[in-house]
């Protein structure tokens, strides 16, 4: 199992907690950080802007990605969201065991 790290932004806590939860209960993530209070600068449509927003931060596996930056965009109020992974070459075995255990759908709640 390969396991990665998706980083995401959000315009606002009602968001990311909509993207969070979504993405856990669908087995796309075992975990979603979401870290309030990020003020961004950034171009947008020719013009230097600035706002507050949240990151998340969703541990999965790799060959998850696809459906959950789907998942992701589907519920997304941005028209261009920041959805990017970042591969973990290592980590704490037991952990990395447990994100894969955590989204299997054969472990879904009844």
């Amino acid at each position: 199992m390969c396991a990665i790290l998706v980083y995401m932004t959000a315009p606002d806590m009602d968001t990311a907690r909509k993207i969070g939860r979504t993405v856990v209960e669908n087995k796309l993530a075992a975990c979603v950080n979401m870290l309030p209070g990020m003020e961004s600068v950034y171009w947008w449509d020719g013009a230097v802007c600035t706002g507050q927003e949240v990151v998340l931060i969703a541990k999965t596996r790799a060959d998850l990605w696809d459906k959950l930056r789907a998942c992701v965009c589907a519920v997304h109020p941005y028209e261009v969201p920041c959805i990017v992974r970042v591969n973990l070459d290592g980590g704490h075995e037991p952990f990395l065991r447990w994100i894969e255990t955590e989204t299997r759908e054969d472990n879904m709640p009844e």
